[in-house]
């Protein structure tokens, strides 16, 4: 009968005491072989490219903050058959977003038992990419945002879509900063008009203050759109 294939392991961590840890950890485990270690992202892209490892025990912030993240980036496009597996502290949605965003098909923390370690191990070599309760989590929590996001989104496009030429020409007045009494002077209309013209405003875009307006505008990326319409309406004749 065949024996088992080891899982080839590449271990990288830029703290030393922690490198050893970890290489003594899968060196010990029987379904393992421990091909070689690195301490910086760079030096895990080469060792990666030399001894051709089936998964990489990474750190994410050595030499720099994602210095992991950017090689994993690097060596999955290189190396798409290579199981990249984060070892980190870091727990913030940033941190771990980014990581698998990166290719990676787990994220650990140094923290956990030796037992989960070697099991992520184990899986990413299989191709399994388990979403642990934590990440699960987060993610989520990132599904509700987005969606909110996109539901806000398209309740202000809406708005935009009904606005008047007049109320146009006021957004893109408030996207210049420009006070109640300047736009009066520009539009040529009493100050109290303005006023009245900013109440209906505020009550289509449901917003108390106009500096909620123009920060919606902006985050929308929409300021271009006041900008061309405005511009248009000024030069024809």
């Amino acid at each position: 009968m065949e024996a088992q294939r080891l899982i080839r392991v590449l271990v990288v961590e830029d703290f030393d005491i922690l490198n050893e840890h970890f290489r003594t950890m899968v060196d010990a485990a029987e379904d393992m072989e421990l091909v070689g270690h690195a301490f910086s992202g760079k030096e895990a892209c080469e060792r990666i490219e030399k001894l051709k490892p089936d998964v990489v025990l990474m750190d994410i912030e050595m030499d720099f903050k994602h210095d992991g993240i950017l090689a994993a980036k690097r060596a999955v496009v290189l190396h798409p058959d290579v199981r990249i597996v984060f070892l980190t502290v870091h727990e913030d949605d940033e941190t771990v977003f980014s990581a698998f965003d990166s290719g990676a098909v787990d994220y650990v923390l140094k923290t956990a038992a030796e037992r989960d370690i070697l099991d992520s191990i184990r899986m990413a070599y299989r191709g399994v990419s388990p979403i642990r309760p934590e990440i699960a989590y987060k993610i989520r929590n990132e599904f509700r945002r987005i969606r909110h996001n996109q539901e806000s989104l398209l309740e202000s496009i809406n708005i935009l879509s009904q606005l008047t030429p007049t109320e146009i020409e006021i957004v893109d007045l408030l996207l210049k900063n420009k006070k109640i009494s300047e736009m009066a002077a520009e539009r040529q209309v009493e100050v109290s008009t303005i006023k009245s013209q900013i109440n209906v405003l505020l009550k289509k875009f449901n917003k108390s203050r106009t500096k909620e307006i123009v920060h919606l505008i902006r985050e929308m990326g929409a300021v271009p759109f006041f900008r061309q319409v405005n511009q248009g309406d000024r030069s024809a004749p």
